[in-house]
């Protein structure tokens, strides 16, 4: 683990070490991959109204529950499933998140075969940076919970017929996917992300 002297974001100073190692190695660095996609979609759905560390500590049995996220294995769940996953104690079991989970990789596989990938699709949704602060400090982030992009990409989903997509869920969502960099002015890593960023190459 990086020195804990190292300045982080507000949020990861002083967090546990779970917490530390998914901002300094996370957070904020460019995903394309759908299937890691598609797993913080269906992840920051469960968020909804418990924290991300909750999430975060359960990540592997939610893995574990859904076939590692796989849009064409969770499209094709059924009944019995829903049952196995309301019974599973290693998730959140909350019947509606877990229905829409299901019927969100559905919606995903439609995305995919209409535009290539999911991935494609969602990053067609990353600020330009028109709008954005200067200097993002604690209290412009803090103020931060939407963005027009997210809000245009929830009412796209919503359309589409997905679930617990929400514009503050796909903030959350596009600052941990890499969609926008969101590490502090004086975070260790914000450098390092935004160069990751610089040599990305979007999908289309």
């Amino acid at each position: 683990m990086p020195d804990p002297d190292f300045t982080r974001c507000t949020w990861a100073a002083s967090a546990p070490p779970d917490y530390v190692r998914y901002h300094d190695q996370e957070w904020g660095r460019p995903v394309a991959d759908d299937r890691r996609l598609f797993e913080k979609l269906c992840l920051e759905g469960f968020q909804s109204g418990l924290s991300w560390l909750t999430i975060l500590r359960k990540r592997e049995a939610f893995r574990a529950a859904f076939a590692g996220f796989d849009i064409e294995t969770v499209a094709g769940f059924g009944p019995a499933d829903v049952a196995r996953l309301l019974a599973d104690a290693g998730i959140v079991r909350h019947r509606g998140k877990i229905e829409a989970a299901i019927g969100n990789a559905r919606r995903a596989r439609e995305l995919r075969d209409e535009s290539g990938s999911l991935a494609a699709f969602l990053w067609r949704y990353e600020s330009d940076g028109t709008g954005r602060a200067p200097l993002l400090t604690e209290d412009v982030l803090r103020a931060m919970t939407t963005s027009p992009e997210s809000v245009a990409l929830s009412r796209e989903l919503k359309r589409r017929g997905w679930a617990f997509v929400g514009p503050t869920t796909l903030y959350a969502f596009m600052q941990s996917m890499g969609m926008v960099n969101d590490h502090l002015e004086g975070c260790w890593v914000r450098e390092a992300v935004q160069a990751e960023r610089d040599a990305f190459i979007r999908p289309r």
